[in-house]
């Protein structure tokens, strides 16, 4: 059940871990391919390269379509707010630490 997509300074993913999976290893998989295949295939000017945070959140089954909608979504939320204005949004609502 995996869901992706972003804008033009993030990107949304709905994963479903497996036993043997953590966050950080799905993290580090999904940086690491994507920023080969964009290296490889010269789709940036410069290096491409991920900042080294990242965020990460547990989805209960009961949400998992409003979920899937938002992040296919992204472009049309964009037009209503930044990416920023919604994180903050996000913190604050569910009371979780911002870092940096």
């Amino acid at each position: 059940m995996n869901c992706s997509n972003g804008y033009t300074d993030h990107i949304h993913c709905l994963i479903s871990l497996g036993t043997e999976q953590t966050i950080s290893k799905v993290i580090q998989l999904i940086k690491g391919k994507s920023s080969f295949w964009i290296n490889k295939n010269k789709l940036t000017q410069e290096k491409f390269e991920w900042q080294d945070e990242y965020f990460a959140a547990s989805v209960s089954e009961s949400k998992l379509e409003a979920t899937r909608n938002y992040i296919l979504n992204q472009e049309d939320h964009r037009q209503k707010k930044t990416f920023a204005e919604e994180y903050d949004e996000f913190i604050l609502k569910y009371g979780f630490q911002k870092f940096g």
